[in-house]
């Protein structure tokens, strides 16, 4: 019996000296286990998310030559980054396309995951399982399907000449930033309504039912609790759409055309037939700080304007 217990605490004395060298004295013995558990996936995440990011900031302080990468240190490449008139643009055009991708897919998914959740009844799961059945297929040729849906001779044009609407088809309605925004309101749809349907869901019914008992209409029980209490997705799904947006270069290069074009394809080119990584490098530093700029305002007016309706 006394060799078991001066036997059974060396584990935790061993694991108590080596939290004090790490400064983890009003640590348990269970919570470091715990922290030895995350240290594996805690490294995994340095190492393949933080590592490649410090990587591309590296390269942005460099220059190259065809194949030959100069390590001295410049600003030079964020000097063109920032001031070139044709990065400017592109930078702008996709924060544009960005914000009202966001916005417009928001604002459409919000009655859907509110119908789903307050009357879908035992059917929400079927609903859930229907509006993901159109993402089953690659985003390529969900792409293409809006491109012959939007084409010269495509569906929509064949459809507007048949009701008289038009004449002759609308050039316009491919290869520009139109079809670029369509076709990113579609791609990006269930990523905004599934955050909206989770936010609605912990909404406790109780507080809808109180509020029409002191008289709140619907417009007002919504605006007054309905809405401020599912901001959480309403933010998280403008997030989820916004940020990845910016950087799609794929739907751009396919429907988008010159018009189209956005700050990801630039970006390509300069990783790509250029070959110039540093430049490229810098582009993707400077949009990276712009949307994690917008993306931070836009979380602080909302948050704001869920103050200002309560």
């Amino acid at each position: 019996m006394t060799t078991a217990l001066e036997d059974g605490p060396a584990p935790f004395v061993s694991q108590n000296k080596k939290a004090r060298s790490f400064g983890l004295r009003s640590l348990d013995p269970e919570e470091i286990r715990g922290i030895r558990l995350l240290s594996p996936t805690f490294l995994y995440t340095l190492a393949f998310l933080i590592g490649p990011i410090l990587v591309v900031v590296a390269h942005s302080f460099w220059t190259q030559t065809y194949l030959t990468i100069d390590r001295s240190f410049t600003l030079e490449n964020y000097r063109i980054a920032l001031t070139e008139p044709i990065y400017q643009d592109l930078l702008m055009r996709s924060l544009y396309i960005s914000f009202v991708v966001s916005l417009i897919t928001v604002v459409l998914a919000y009655p859907i995951a509110y119908f789903i959740s307050f009357h879908g009844g035992s059917r929400k799961g079927l609903l859930l399982f229907l509006i993901t059945i159109p993402f089953w297929t690659g985003y390529l040729l969900r792409v293409m399907a809006w491109k012959v849906i939007l084409g010269y001779n495509g569906v929509l044009n064949t459809a507007l000449i048949g009701l008289g609407v038009t004449d002759k088809p609308v050039e316009s309605l491919l290869y520009s930033s139109n079809a670029v925004i369509i076709t990113l309101i579609h791609a990006w749809a269930v990523f905004a309504i599934l955050p909206i349907f989770v936010s609605l869901e912990k909404i406790d019914r109780s507080y809808l039912e109180a509020a029409t008992d002191l008289g709140d209409g619907p417009v007002r029980r919504f605006m007054r609790i309905t809405l401020p209490l599912s901001m959480p997705g309403v933010i998280g799904a403008l997030l989820i759409v916004m940020i990845p947006t910016v950087g799609d270069f794929v739907t751009p290069r396919l429907v988008g055309g010159s018009e189209g074009i956005m700050i990801a394809n630039a970006i390509q080119s300069q990783f790509g037939r250029s070959s110039n990584w540093p430049l490229g490098a810098a582009l993707t530093i400077t949009t990276m700080c712009v949307v994690t700029i917008m993306a931070g305002m836009t979380v602080l007016v909302l948050r704001a304007a869920v103050r200002w309706m309560r």
